[in-house]
Formats: structure tokens, C-alpha cells, sequence
């Protein structure tokens, strides 16, 4: 459904091609991660596996992912955004940012939403802001 683009940077690119994705690279980032770091490798696989996932590359290593989940119509959910440590206050997470909102399959949706402990002001610059009507949403966990 998606189609697949690379957008390049110097030593830098990143992917929409889901064949590229090192999952071992993805699994220890995640794990790394407040919000993942007990996920289980199978998890990890199928839910990249049912989302469009943007691979941040630095040459041939992968040093980054962000992780939509959507319908490509009205709705995407922004998940698993994540650079290494070694490669943040580059610029990277920006200009990762910036490629997933021009992706042309994610234009015009009615809602983008998210979830973050401690990152609110660097996805303000985006247009996230917190929820209007926070008592309109609900949610059910798992445990």
C-alpha cells in the first residue's frame, strides 16, 4: 500500500523499504528505550512488520526508527521514535521528523497523536500540542 522512498543526507539516509530494517539493531535500541526495553524480540518484529517504518542509516548501520501506525486516510499514531545516543543532538531526529510528516501516503490526515514522557517540546515544533479534550480519549491496557 505504501510506496517505498530514501531520503539522503551526507553519510546519512533514511528508508521506507521494510527489507532493510536490522532488527537486531532495532531490538537493542528499543531495549535501550523507558517505553520498550522489555518487549520481546517477536514483538518487535511483528509490529514493524504491521506499521510504515522510517530507518534512519548512518552508511549501512542503523542508528534510528520511527514507527507509524495508520489507515492512510484519516489517522496515525507516531511510535518508536528513536535515535542511538551516539548520534542525538545532531539534527537527525529533525530531519527524520520532517520525512516522516512529507511522507506523500500520510498527507491530510485528520489526526496525528502520540505518546511521551519526557519529549513534549521537542514534538511541539512539530504541532504537537497536548490533548484538546483529554476526556474524550480512552484507553485499555494489557498487562
Amino acid at each position: 500500500m505504501y510506496e517505498i522512498l530514501e531520503y539522503k543526507k551526507g553519510d546519512f539516509y533514511i528508508t521506507t523499504d521494510s527489507k532493510k530494517i536490522d532488527i537486531d539493531a532495532v531490538s537493542s535500541l528499543l531495549g535501550q528505550s523507558y517505553w520498550a526495553k522489555s518487549r520481546e524480540r517477536d514483538v518487535i518484529t511483528k509490529s514493524l512488520k504491521n506499521s510504515l517504518c522510517f530507518s534512519l542509516f548512518h552508511n549501512d548501520k542503523q542508528i534510528g526508527l520511527v514507527r507509524v501506525i495508520t489507515d492512510y486516510a484519516t489517522f496515525a499514531y507516531l511510535c518508536d521514535v528513536i535515535i542511538d545516543d551516539k548520534y542525538r543532538h545532531k539534527g537527525l531526529g529533525v530531519w527524520l521528523l520532517k520525512c516522516v510528516f512529507k511522507y506523500p501516503d500520510l498527507q491530510n490526515l485528520r489526526r496525528w497523536c502520540l505518546a511521551t514522557k519526557d519529549a513534549h517540546e521537542f514534538y511541539r515544533k512539530f504541532g504537537f500540542e497536548n490533548l484538546i479534550k483529554p476526556e474524550m480519549f480512552m484507553e485499555m491496557i494489557n498487562s
